[in-house]
């Protein structure tokens, strides 16, 4: 089945409910859950899920043949990702697919026995899902997007489009167990002669306050005239245009930026920010560029896990990976409006945006 097929197959009902599971006379059926923390009509989750019912079909699992699956949304609701964990849990599942770090969390909690796969989950150790990458120790295994070295990519890339960089704004998950991006971002920002400013995404009203705050103090503080950390003698004021590439944003994996990042997109044009994101939809969304890894390729692999554990290996054995291959997204027409299109950006990208 051709990839197009899966994603019109997920768009309609059967995201909505669990699939039908019409078995040929003789065949188990195998049933596994999905947990997700993003919405329903989000369609990069949908085109995501459409490449691991692929890969499940690769390995042989056909739906309504001998594999059905049950999915829930739930969104950045806490509660809600919860309450659905322990539905998933109770429907007795051979597996568990777990979407994000709180739907990993949820899923361990409501089962220490059945297996569990993650992918999209930064720090794994961190928020105690596994004992460690190579052995994971329990229940659960999957895939980590991130090591901490991107960090440091995050604000190089930033300054080669904003040589003058001078201050960043990072939007972050403050719910996710340290140490993590922020912290990872913190130690390096001295080399870069950066300092940072931390903007917890609990919601679109703290993003956009968090984001306008810090455009505004920025401007207060080269309206006085602050010297090199604020600007030449307060030139900020005196030329608007004067101050652009100055200031700047970095936007970490989390669940809230993924689902407000069309208003994130929105704010670092409307405050002309050059801006750097952890994923490749944010950058054909209309965003200056991205740098991270495929994390299409991990829902491929994952599918590639669960095949193996429902063919009876078990999560403790199969260490979390990490991703081999990171990949820089640069959209032209948002460089071109924003003013920021150095030449070499363009020459070490893997894709540009027309």
């Amino acid at each position: 089945m051709r990839r197009r097929e899966f994603i019109t197959l997920l768009g309609g009902a059967a995201l909505a409910s669990p699939l039908a599971a019409s078995a040929q006379q003789g065949d188990r059926v195998r049933r596994i859950g999905v947990l997700m923390q993003t919405v329903t009509d989000d369609p990069e989750a949908r085109a995501n899920l459409a490449e691991f019912v692929q890969g499940l079909e690769e390995s042989g699992w056909t739906l309504g043949r001998n594999v059905r699956i049950d999915y829930r949304w739930g969104g950045v609701d806490a509660e809600r990702l919860r309450s659905y964990a322990t539905e998933l849990v109770a429907l007795t599942p051979d597996i568990v697919l777990a979407v994000g770090g709180a739907s990993a969390a949820a899923l361990q909690q409501a089962t220490r026995t059945v297996p569990i796969v993650f992918v999209d989950v930064t720090n794994p150790v961190g928020r105690r899902l596994v004992d460690s990458l190579a052995r994971p120790g329990g229940n659960v295994t999957g895939f980590t997007p991130f090591e901490s070295g991107i960090s440091a990519k995050w604000l190089e890339l930033l300054k080669q489009v904003a040589p003058d960089l001078k201050r960043v704004a990072v939007i972050w998950d403050p719910s996710a167990p340290g140490p993590d991006a922020i912290d990872a971002l913190q130690s390096v920002a001295p080399s870069f002669g950066v300092e940072l400013r931390a903007i917890a995404a609990y919601d679109a009203g703290t993003i956009e306050r968090g984001v306008t705050a810090f455009v505004r103090d920025w401007k207060m503080c080269a309206r006085s005239g602050g010297g090199d950390f604020c600007g030449d003698r307060g030139v900020a004021l005196r030329a608007p245009r004067a101050w652009r590439g100055l200031i700047g944003l970095i936007v970490t994996l989390s669940r809230f930026a993924t689902v407000h990042r069309d208003l994130i997109i929105t704010l670092a044009s409307r405050y002309q920010l050059p801006a750097v994101y952890p994923n490749r939809f944010f950058a054909t969304g209309g965003g200056l560029m991205s740098y991270g890894p495929d994390f299409v390729d991990q829902f491929r692999r994952a599918a590639g896990y669960v095949d193996r554990i429902l063919k009876g290996e078990k999560p403790a054995d199969l260490p979390v990976q990490t991703p081999t291959k990171f990949e820089l997204t640069v959209n032209l027409k948002t460089a071109k409006t924003l003013w920021f299109y150095p030449p070499a950006l363009f020459a070490r990208a893997d894709e540009v945006i027309e």
